[in-house]
């Protein structure tokens, strides 16, 4: 006698959820969290001036907008996150492909990378000034530190990954170093590389108002730090709404860029 199908428990070990379940997840743990603010506000359980309820935060979000030209502010900092990102990819890319594939090049570098992961990029800042002054060169050197270490250290362990069967059929087949680097152990990094600078595309969204403000006129870190001197809690907290909007679009960006240059990695998950 055949025995009862299992019913689908909640909790099952990866387990692949329906796209319905996905998204009534997501909406609903937001709709949760702004319920538990709304009433908080509304309860009087948190103070107005510091925790302000989200409709003065969305009012503010749309009058910043709309009357005090925030856009361009947002611009400014979408501008110096994708600039300073772009130097540390162009860095750490090459320099982290032949970390993972030469134990030579691992040896020199590999020391002074792993002593600078653990420096904390804000504790520049001083220097940074001193060096570059107060315009855009101490801003997007303090975003670019602040990526820099983790995403080679992240390429270069993903390089080694790559099979070493590749390799080894590559060499055999008459391919030199640079064929080999460029045309085999790459290529088949690649993915795991476009996933390293996505994860660590967050971490530059993270120094972004640390970066803006310090001496700084423009970006969304600079109007926090304008509303902080007026108390304006509810610009403040609709500056790190933005912040957090910017960055998951980003990620989605980058979601879909990795989709769409390794559609043949769909099946595998």
């Amino acid at each position: 006698m055949p025995s009862p199908t299992r019913s689908k428990r909640f909790l099952e070990i990866r387990m692949p959820v329906t796209r319905r379940q996905r998204m009534v997840s997501a909406f609903g743990i937001w709709a949760v969290f702004f319920a538990v603010w709304t009433l908080a506000a509304a309860t009087g359980l948190v103070n107005d001036l510091l925790v302000p309820s989200p409709q003065k935060v969305f009012s503010a979000t749309y009058d910043l907008f709309a009357a005090r030209d925030f856009a361009s502010d947002v611009l400014v900092s979408i501008t110096r996150v994708v600039v300073a990102f772009a130097m540390a990819c162009a860095v750490a890319v090459p320099l982290g492909v032949m970390m993972g594939t030469f134990a030579s090049v691992e040896a020199i570098f590999a020391p002074f990378v792993s002593a600078w992961r653990y420096l904390p990029a804000p504790s520049f800042i001083p220097i940074l000034l001193m060096w570059f002054g107060t315009g855009e060169a101490p801003k997007l050197a303090l975003l670019f530190i602040g990526v820099i270490f983790f995403l080679i250290t992240l390429i270069m362990d993903h390089t080694k990954n790559v099979r070493k069967e590749l390799i080894e059929t590559a060499l055999t087949l008459g391919a030199d170093r640079y064929v080999v680097v460029l045309k085999v152990v790459f290529p088949a990094a690649l993915p795991d590389i476009v996933v390293a600078m996505r994860q660590m595309l967050a971490m530059a969204w993270t120094y972004l108002v640390i970066a803006e403000i310090v001496a700084s006129t423009t970006g969304i870190g600079a109007m926090m730090m304008r509303a902080r001197r007026f108390l304006k809690t509810d610009e403040i907290l609709a500056g790190i709404i933005v912040i957090g909007a910017l960055g998951l679009l980003f990620d989605l960006l980058f979601a879909a860029l990795h989709r769409g240059l390794f559609p043949y990695l769909k099946e595998k998950r």
